[in-house]
């Protein structure tokens, strides 16, 4: 089985360059990088990439755009004016944002869709926040003191956003901190940088002043870092790996910066007997395949009451061998190309571990037969005990690991015996079973007979080692404003 070829990439594409202060640049270095199509195994475009000069040139633009000219002095009503027509440009160019996300990550088309529907919606959310970021009068017991607080923006932010849903991921950062009145240096992963660049080519278009935004693609390890380091920077954003999250964290440090991590999972799926299993089972299918499982919120524990296990077991073994691996511009395509070769060899690798530490394919099991590309089937693992790499490590990939339990408490303490706590579900007909597990589990997320449902107005962060601070929703501002309080005499 082979796959097509892929369609022409936009002509701001070819080549990417740095967006700087309103203006397409080159690297300092002139260096620039392949793009890889992954379903085709070869380079759609190169990138200029950024370095520590270039990001020193980006954030001084978004620190002279935070400081002076039209962005401090617009009112709210006006920026919330901007984001509305930025969400209403990538309405508009929707089909070619979405082809372009599918080219670079691999990802199914329709699945690339949905990422851009909740970008638009993400932008249209934020623009309404931009007139209810209010602060308070404060009864101080001071005898003739007026005290207030006020909410005002944190400054330059460093948004740092991985592979897997670059642009939605994106928007998660940048919509809230523009909504707050802060400016923005964008680092997207360098595998995947093509719709961070048509989010600044938006941006242009519809007027964000020059220095509002920036996008600088390049290494973690030399655009990231520098964006981490750099004293100009007042707060950073992160969406990734714990390993890296870490690494960030110390770093800031050193600069005393803000920080927000939304990091790693392991999210157990838990059903219970008295579930509507076949909605289980679909629920669990999409809970783990959705996205290729490169979900970090992915359902990738699937822990299934004993006396349900071969229902579950079988009714999801068969729904998975059903699912079609392919070209992710095919519209019967289901699970798409994986990221990278790179990330191919690492969800491989763990596939190969699962079976040497005793666990049974019930399917898939390898590298799917389809050339060029990087494909693996779609995988079930069943007699999975927690302890086994398959259920510890984050895989990032369609790999799923099936434990059985015997009782609730069983459940619960086997679902949070994991250094991660980003998401859960509960799947059962018994309502007050599962209020009382979605309360005792350790996740920032838990869903109830339903799984992987996002909304840009409810938070979205992880307990543990899955980091701190809260994406989306109201929440999300807190990591974007500063509260000042302020005292006046009155006698």
């Amino acid at each position: 089985m082979t796959t097509a070829t892929a369609p022409a990439l936009p002509d701001v594409l070819l080549p990417g360059r740095l967006f700087i202060d309103g203006e397409w640049q080159d690297a300092e270095s002139t260096e620039t990088f392949e793009v890889i199509n992954p379903a085709l195994a070869e380079p759609c475009t190169e990138v200029a990439e950024a370095d520590s000069a270039d990001v020193d040139r980006a954030v001084r633009a978004a620190r002279a755009a935070f400081e002076s000219g039209p962005w401090p002095d617009m009112t709210p009503r006006n920026r919330g004016r901007l984001l509305w027509a930025l969400a209403k440009r990538l309405e508009e160019r929707k089909k070619e944002v979405a082809l372009v996300e599918t080219l670079n990550n691999g990802k199914p088309l329709f699945e690339s869709g949905i990422d851009v529907n909740m970008t638009i919606e993400t932008f249209e959310y934020y623009a309404g926040w931009t007139t209810k970021i209010e602060g308070a009068t404060i009864p101080v017991s001071v005898p003739g003191q007026f005290a207030y607080t006020r909410h005002e923006p944190v400054g330059v932010v460093g948004a740092i956003v991985p592979w897997n849903f670059p642009l939605n991921l994106a928007s998660w950062k940048v919509a809230p901190a523009l909504a707050a009145g802060c400016t923005v240096v964008l680092k997207p992963a360098s595998e995947t940088p093509l719709t961070a660049l048509l989010l600044a080519d938006v941006a242009r278009e519809v007027g964000v002043p020059d220095g509002v935004l920036n996008v600088v693609p390049g290494g973690g390890s030399t655009a990231g870092e520098a964006l981490v380091k750099h004293p100009g920077v007042d707060k950073i954003a992160f969406t990734g790996s714990t390993a890296v999250g870490v690494r960030i964290a110390k770093t800031a440090a050193d600069t005393v910066k803000r920080v927000s991590l939304e990091l790693g999972g392991k999210s157990p799926n838990i059903v219970f007997a008295d579930a509507d299993l076949p909605a289980a089972v679909k629920g669990a299918i999409g809970g783990i395949f959705y996205g290729k499982g490169e979900v970090c919120a992915a359902g990738s524990r699937l822990f299934v009451e004993s006396s349900a296990h071969d229902q579950v077991v079988d009714g999801v073994a068969a729904g998975t061998a059903k699912l079609t691996v392919g070209d992710p511009l095919e519209k019967s395509t289901r699970i798409g190309a994986i990221v990278s070769e790179k990330q191919m060899e690492t969800v491989l690798g763990y596939i190969e571990r699962g079976k040497e530490e005793g666990a049974t394919v019930v399917a898939g099991g390898g590298r799917a037969d389809i050339e060029p590309g990087y494909f693996v089937e779609p995988t079930v693992f069943d007699g999975v005990t927690n302890d086994m790499t398959i259920a510890q490590e984050e895989i990032f990939g369609p790999v799923l690991a099936t434990i059985t339990f015997d009782d609730v408490d069983e459940a619960i303490e086997q679902a949070n015996a994991s250094p991660y706590g980003l998401a859960a579900a509960v799947w059962t007909s018994d309502v007050k079973k599962a209020h009382y597990v979605a309360h005792r589990l350790k996740a920032g997320t838990v869903w109830i007979n339903t799984y992987n449902l996002y909304d840009a107005a409810n938070p979205f962060g992880g307990y543990k080692q899955s980091g701190y601070g809260r994406d989306l929703g109201k929440y999300a501002l807190e990591q974007y404003t500063e509260t000042k309080s302020v005292w006046v005499n009155l006698r």
